[in-house]
């Protein structure tokens, strides 16, 4: 599905979202976010102040309250618009999914022996276990299983692939999706779904980010804010009586005021990570679309960060998914170009990818090409699973390639011996992990060619990535032990499970969660389904079953099993920004002490005038500079929580250190800067 790329600040978002970010200020919604509470209450007694010293009964001059008052609206409402965003850029993407659906028309089957008699009905009107039949140029009215026949299916408007796929009866690719197209033939479909429940209605439910939970970490990460507003909420409630006791023992200056107290409250406590939270948690879920991925939640999401093993598929995964021919070994006294000859011309006829790739080597190696097959006479033999060869016959020759051991029935049976040293080479390349074919020519056995399982290229850096993240690599296959071994040294896997079952699976997974760990798998088919509903992060893949993808808890709608790596990577990105900001919020304190404190208190402590470092021009210009620098630090850092700060492929105790000196440093340096800025600004302005 090809999605036009949102600019962070977009015109068309950025309208809606300060509509919504002023619909926000209801303190029911409010209400949500305990941090950014404390603040609309903040705002709305400085408000009530100001209105006092309006009427000649404030506690300080009416200008400064309402700059004050004016300023901590601003910061609940950057909080709110940081959250508004965030949630438009997800509803933007779910009314694209919405501008997908269009009314269809579907001719149910009362009988499905029987595809003469329709009755033509909506879409909409369809229940689960309806069963319906759609034909070349019809659109597939619901989610179903393909029952009987088999089409040429057009998925582009869900998955984004212009090249159709091809669904059928039985096996793992029989599932389809209400509104893609079939191109060909005609499938009878039996619905899965009831009205509303469709794959597309999901995708919509799910991307909608104002209905997004929040996830277990973040729910930890709200009550340690809390616990700080609690702490610096008790701490500024005691500095009222120690000011009025102060001024009666010294009998200098005034007492501290309400709204000044406020201002200290709304700027110590974290207000940046409690106003950024929810957006961070929002554009999470947003990314994951963006990279084609649905999410069924926020939970999956954050779990995809914190996973610790990675099980995936050998086949399309860690491989190229076709074995591929990678050499000709000749037997004694057979030149290797005799050998390749041979092979080529066995597979002329063979259409499946080790058959071109047989040819596609001879070419490459001796420029065997542009064969007349008419002249040749050749007689093709096709590959069977009785015989276990394919070959072709050309007039008395016969030529075949196959396994060994059929290759030794034929040989023998026609009364010649096969030689003991190609049956060592054999087993060396089955040791090696590669698939050896035998070709012969009669009776004489000419050589092997070698089949390789391809290791994608760059994979075995990706791993190394993963490996110093802390996260362990599985690979999963079908193979024998031995081939598992090679292609796993190969690709610098950290482990493998060869003749892989289901349940053999399921034990893999529960065994490492019993251990602790969070494991993250994908998977197509029916019989992965156990394994995705026991993993911790489950994608399943667009074109598999059914049962699948209700198994897992993201569905990737491109159908890449490489997109796992992709999606922990967003995962990890998502907690990377949380912590950052989380970082920088604490740390953008330490500034604001050395501005409101001794503002508030140097009337009656003038010592308290040496911690004035960043030598601010009034008590006054102090606290708002403060108060102006805590609301715009937020609109500042908003591109950064909708974006994501940089993925870095790093362990836990360095990205530790790495936030501590970037986020944490930047935290407390960056602010004596922008305060001593707004002051100088303020200044220059003769606003105080």
């Amino acid at each position: 599905m090809t999605r036009r790329k949102l600019a962070l600040f977009e015109r068309s978002l950025l309208g809606p979202a300060l509509l919504d970010a002023l619909r926000k200020l209801d303190p029911r919604v409010q209400w949500r976010n305990p941090v950014m509470f404390v603040v609309y209450i903040g705002s709305l007694l400085t408000t009530v102040l100001w209105g006092q010293a309006l009427a000649g009964r404030g506690e300080a001059p009416a200008w400064f309250i309402f700059n004050i008052a004016l300023w901590l609206w601003f910061t609940v409402l950057f909080a709110n618009l940081a959250e508004a965003l965030a949630e438009g850029r997800s509803k933007a993407q779910a009314a694209a999914l919405r501008g997908l659906k269009q009314t269809v028309w579907a001719r149910r089957l009362a009988d499905p022996a029987d595809r003469q008699r329709s009755t033509r009905v909506r879409a909409d009107e369809l229940r689960r276990a309806d069963v319906v039949l759609v034909e070349a140029g019809d659109y597939v009215p619901a989610d179903g299983e393909v029952i009987q026949g088999a089409a040429s299916v057009d998925e582009s408007a869900i998955t984004g692939e212009s090249a159709p796929v091809i669904r059928e009866s039985g096996g793992d690719f029989s599932a389809v999706t209400g509104g893609t197209r079939v191109l060909s033939d005609w499938i009878i479909v039996r619905v899965t779904v009831n009205p509303g429940e469709t794959f597309l209605d999901r995708m919509i439910a799910m991307v909608e980010g104002a209905r997004r939970q929040k996830t277990p970490n973040e729910i930890a990460l709200t009550i340690l804010l809390v616990a700080l507003t609690l702490v610096f909420l008790l701490a500024t409630a005691t500095l009222l009586p120690y000011s009025l006791y102060s001024v009666a023992m010294t009998r200098l200056g005034a007492p501290i005021t309400i709204t000044a107290l406020i201002a200290l409250l709304v700027c110590l406590i974290p207000t940046t990570i409690g106003a950024l939270l929810s957006a961070i948690g929002v554009a999470g879920m947003s990314r994951m679309l963006q990279a084609n991925v649905i999410a069924t939640s926020g939970r999956a999401v954050e779990a995809a960060g914190d996973v610790d093993v990675l099980l995936l598929d050998k086949t399309g995964t860690i491989t190229l998914g076709n074995r591929q021919a990678a050499s000709f070994l000749p037997a004694a006294g057979i030149s290797e170009e005799e050998l390749a000859d041979a092979a080529q011309l066995a597979s002329l006829a063979d259409e499946t990818p080790e058959g071109r790739s047989i040819v596609v080597l001879a070419k490459q190696r001796f420029s065997l090409r542009e064969r007349d097959l008419a002249q040749l006479k050749a007689s093709f033999v096709h590959f069977s699973a009785h015989t276990r060869m394919s070959g072709v016959n050309l007039g008395e020759r016969q030529i075949r390639k196959g396994a060994a051991d059929a290759i030794r029935r034929q040989v023998e049976g026609l009364g010649h011996s096969f030689p003991r040293a190609v049956l060592a080479s054999v087993q060396d390349v089955a040791r090696r992990g590669s698939t050896p074919l035998v070709v012969s020519d009669g009776g004489r056995v000419l050589g092997i060619i070698e089949l390789k399982d391809i290791v994608k290229g760059g994979i075995a850096e990706r791993f190394g990535e993963l490996r110093r993240m802390g996260i362990k690599t599985v690979m999963i296959t079908g193979d024998n032990p031995l081939t598992a071994a090679a292609i796993a040294a190969e690709a610098g896997v950290d482990g493998f499970l060869a003749e892989a079952t289901p349940e053999a699976k399921l034990q893999l997974i529960r065994e490492h969660q019993a251990q602790g760990r969070l494991v993250a798998m994908t998977g197509d088919g029916t019989n992965d389904a156990p394994a995705l509903a026991q993993a911790d992060v489950a994608v399943a893949m667009n074109t598999g079953t059914q049962a699948a993808k209700e198994a897992g808890n993201m569905v990737d709608l491109d159908s890449n099993p490489t997109k796992l790596i992709e999606v922990v990577e967003t995962g990890k990105q998502m907690l990377m920004t949380r912590g950052a900001l989380t970082t920088f919020s604490i740390a953008n304190d330490v500034a604001k002490y050395f501005a409101i404190i001794p503002a508030a208190f140097v009337t009656t402590y003038p010592q308290l005038n040496a911690l004035n470092v960043m030598h601010l021009a009034s008590p006054f210009s102090a606290i708002l500079s403060a108060v102006i620098f805590n609301a715009l630090i937020i609109m500042v850092l908003i591109p950064l929580a909708l974006k994501g700060v940089r993925y870095r492929p790093l362990g836990a105790a360095t990205l530790l250190r790495r936030n501590l000196l970037v986020y944490g440093l930047g935290g407390v340096i960056v602010p004596f800067i922008g305060i001593k800025l707004v002051d100088l600004a303020l200044t220059m302005t003769h606003l105080v």
